[in-house]
């Protein structure tokens, strides 16, 4: 195959700025430590942290005619991400947002929606996009056009074709179940935070949520559990669960995109799933530790060296 990993979906151009308590009043300034522009999303963050980690990456997505689309076709270029297959979307400015962080670790954010509801995957195109070992669909809820059946398609041409399969959703709400749930029975790891599960399946409890996503076809279910780590459910019955990283009180847990990569990097590399999720767990402590995944997320080597020298508070595995 040409691509160990291609990523299709929410790419979006981010200015990135911490710590941030509140907004100034009126026409008021506050002044902040660090600032960056990244390229960002629930596939556009992903492709570029699996790239630094060494994965052969192909981005999928929209982007509009500005100077933010060139920005990020500069970026994904930058970290070798093949972007043969993003789009130019007539009628459509780049999906673009202000990301603000406050020292909790929390990421409130402005957004204004773009591209990515105006991309599609024409038939001719299929072969490119799925000529790839993993196939990574990040940002369901807002391909607008791709949402409306086509990534179901997709997907389920991705498995007939070989293909392993992972899913996250953009800060879902219940009305996004029945675009995810097409989607399930073609996905290998479903990759939600617990909020996003808990929207999904209109349940409060981690293992009652995980179990309704499990029923619905995904192979396997992994919640990314903020402070209080990750879990591990799949359709064989196997449980994981592992703590968060603890880096100066702060939990390191939080960005699903680099998480995403990292899972997917550790999966690509044979390591065991008690791993996968580990290294999952070192990008996301990594962009929390820098600013973004562009300055955040390292080399696959300074990702194992992170993991060696900070480890777990401690380690719970079935």
């Amino acid at each position: 195959m040409k691509f160990d990993y291609t990523s299709m979906g929410f790419y979006t151009f981010d200015a990135l700025c911490r710590p941030v308590v509140d907004l100034p009043t009126g026409g008021g300034t506050f002044f902040v430590e660090d600032y960056a522009l990244a390229v960002s999303g629930a596939a556009g963050s992903a492709s570029i942290v699996a790239a630094k980690h060494g994965l052969n990456v192909q981005a999928v997505g929209g982007i509009g005619h500005d100077d933010m689309g060139d920005w990020v076709l500069m970026k994904l270029a930058k970290y070798g991400v093949d972007a043969e297959m993003m789009q130019r979307c007539e009628g459509y400015s780049t999906s673009s947002s202000i990301v603000t962080t406050r020292p909790d670790g929390a990421r409130p954010a402005l957004h204004k929606l773009g591209a990515t509801a105006g991309f599609y995957i024409e038939d001719h195109h299929v072969d490119r996009v799925l000529d790839t070992k993993i196939l990574h669909v990040g940002g369901v809820g807002l391909m607008d056009r791709m949402d409306k059946g086509r990534n179901a398609e997709i997907m389920t041409e991705a498995k007939r074709r070989g293909c392993t399969t992972t899913l996250d959703v953009f800060a879902s709400t219940p009305d996004d179940l029945s675009l995810i749930e097409p989607l399930l029975p073609h996905t290998d790891y479903f990759m939600p935070s617990e909020e996003e599960a808990m929207a999904l399946s209109g349940l409060s409890d981690f293992e009652d949520s995980a179990k309704f996503l499990l029923d619905k076809g995904a192979g396997a279910v992994i919640l990314t559990l903020g402070a209080k780590g990750a879990m591990y459910r799949d359709q064989k019955g196997l449980r994981i669960d592992i703590p968060a990283y603890d880096i100066k009180a702060v939990c390191t847990c939080g960005c699903g995109d680099c998480f995403n990569a990292g899972f997917a990097t550790g999966w690509h590399l044979g390591e065991p799933i008690e791993n996968c999720i580990r290294f999952g767990q070192a990008s996301s402590a990594q962009n929390a530790t820098g600013l973004g995944s562009q300055a955040g997320v390292l080399s696959l080597q300074d990702t194992l060296k992170f993991m060696e020298q900070t480890p777990l508070k401690c380690y719970e595995g079935v």
